[in-house]
């Protein structure tokens, strides 16, 4: 393709090589109100969020009822010592949960699609039952999409598309998407809010945060993200995936983010330059293999380990250098085309870090790569994991950050639960949690060790980690020096934090993912395996 035949809006945005309309900043019909959008969607959360002294009228007693109906079961089991074990008792915690969250609607179940992104943070079988609620959201009847849509855009549905289909493509808690054609010939895709999800959503938050104090301490959801925790992180989340217009910028955002790091390997769909509402999202199509169709990628020739390289080094690069990263990797987001890009999709949780969470995070960087483990406990403080008050001192001690690392498959399944109890009890005790940035980010690592597993289970990690680190020094020192006040060339990378992070020891220079994975399996089921007896 000749330089004449590429849109102009690849000067400043990493879209595809020939757009169905090229996008102009300056003549984009909803982008001059995102910014008092957002600030109007930051500002509600705290009020929706704060507990109310009384209960928040109907829709709470609807809530206690059903959550009382599942768990009251469980609680009553649990009491009598009828569950054999705690794997016995947090499958049926977590199948009762997802049932209530299935009858309570689309924000609980938007709720449950976030924790099954969450392997790692949240018991597996409350993640396992909560995977199953991001395909099974029953989709609005065609008459209230055309509804909606008309409204929003005000005009029929025959004045603005050729063709509409209406069999939607996917069907999720807050909106579902339709493949469609404008009359100017263009292929698009459709996302439509479901009708009354915007109030019931906010009348759902402040239930949620009146019944999640009662909650704590009674239900093993997860240690580090107790349960009014988790309903501030839900409505940082979902309050501004209600207004379609904040996600068309967000892709924008992350579009001018991959093409100013001159990272080629990511695309981003082109949202519609006037057809974008509150409610309707028109962008242009993109296909491509799903991210887990492994088979395929491979008949085509593309390579999987670059692809995973890629979306590690652009999901590092994006965090710590601009600020900004989507916020929801998994599975269905993500394409990968024909000629081994990957198209980032649905842009309504996208992570924006202030200048000094972004510092935080370029520190907590450089500090893992050299071994500080002062220069880390120090970044987590900043991020938010931490009160700003902490001994830090006091913390690596008591952790035994300061100490040689155990090689964790040497140890029994009781001396590994016993030092995870110890080890979160520890956090508890100086208060430790997850803010918004930190839990997205971590839950997106969590999603690309898993891909690692599917696209490149012959990844040596060790030396990707290693490669990606030197990578961003030769790219980013001079900017790393002046933000964080040091000198690159002074800067000597020191892996045995990273291996320490992995329970290796120093003295381990390879390990490839499937070796990893085989390490994980054998300290999981010598702990299932205790816990048992």
């Amino acid at each position: 393709m000749s330089p004449s035949d590429r849109s102009r809006d690849l000067q400043w945005g990493s879209f595809t090589e020939r757009g169905p309309w090229d996008l102009d900043p300056q003549n984009i019909r909803w982008l001059g109100s995102t910014q008092a959008l957002r600030s109007q969607a930051k500002a509600e959360v705290p009020v929706l969020t704060t507990p109310r002294r009384l209960p928040p009228g109907g829709r709470v007693i609807t809530v206690t009822i059903n959550i009382v109906k599942a768990l009251a079961p469980w609680f009553i089991k649990k009491k009598r010592n009828k569950y054999v074990d705690r794997s016995a008792s947090q499958a049926d915690v977590s199948l009762r949960l997802r049932k209530a969250v299935e009858t309570l609607g689309p924000t609980y179940i938007k709720l449950g699609q976030i924790i099954s992104s969450g392997e790692g943070l949240f018991p597996p079988e409350l993640v396992e039952q909560f995977k199953k609620c991001r395909d099974q959201v029953p989709a609005e009847p065609f008459s209230t999409v055309r509804q909606t849509v008309e409204q929003d855009l005000g005009a029929r549905l025959e004045d603005v598309f050729e063709w509409f289909d209406e069999k939607e493509l996917a069907a999720a808690s807050i909106a579902q998407v339709h493949a469609a054609r404008l009359l100017t010939g263009e292929d698009v895709v459709v996302k439509v809010q479901r009708p009354r999800v915007a109030s019931l959503v906010r009348k759902d938050l402040t239930v949620m945060a009146w019944i999640a104090p009662y909650l704590v301490g009674r239900i093993p959801i997860s240690a580090l993200a107790n349960p009014p925790a988790l309903v501030e992180l839900f409505a940082e989340t979902i309050v501004e995936e209600l207004d379609f217009r904040l996600e068309a910028a967000n892709m924008l955002d992350v579009a001018t983010m991959l093409h100013d790091l001159g990272q080629e390997g990511y695309i981003v769909p082109r949202p519609h330059p006037s057809l974008v509402t509150r409610r309707v999202l028109v962008m242009e199509r993109i296909s491509g293999f799903n991210f887990d169709d492994v088979a395929g990628m491979k008949d085509a020739g593309i390579d999987t380990e670059a692809v995973i390289r890629t979306g590690m080094i652009a999901f590092m690069e994006g965090a710590m250098i601009h600020g900004i990263f989507h916020g929801d990797l998994h599975g269905g987001n993500l394409f990968v085309l024909q000629d081994g890009r990957t198209a980032l999709l649905d842009f309504g949780i996208v992570a924006r870090l202030s200048q000094e969470r972004r510092l935080a995070f370029l520190r907590l960087m450089l500090s893992a790569t050299t071994n500080d483990i002062m220069g880390q406990m120090t970044a987590l403080r900043d991020l938010g994991a931490l009160p700003m008050d902490t001994d830090l001192g006091a913390v690596i001690k008591d952790l035994r950050l300061d100490q040689a690392t155990i090689d964790p498959t040497t140890l029994s399944g009781e001396q590994m639960v016993t030092e995870v109890q110890r080890v979160i009890k520890a956090l508890l005790g100086y208060g430790a949690s997850l803010p918004k940035e930190l839990m997205l980010y971590v839950k997106n690592m969590v999603f690309l060790d898993g891909a690692i597993s599917r696209l490149a289970p012959e990844l040596d990690i060790l030396g990707e980690v290693a490669n990606i680190s030197m990578m961003f020094a030769q790219r980013h020192g001079d900017r790393l020096g002046k933000e964080l006040g040091v000198d690159p060339d002074a800067v000597a990378f020191d892996m045995s934090g990273v291996k320490a992070s992995l329970g290796l020891e120093d003295n381990v220079d390879r390990m490839t993912y499937k070796e990893l994975q085989a390490r994980r399996d054998l300290i999981q089921k010598r702990m299932r395996d205790h816990v048992g007896h």
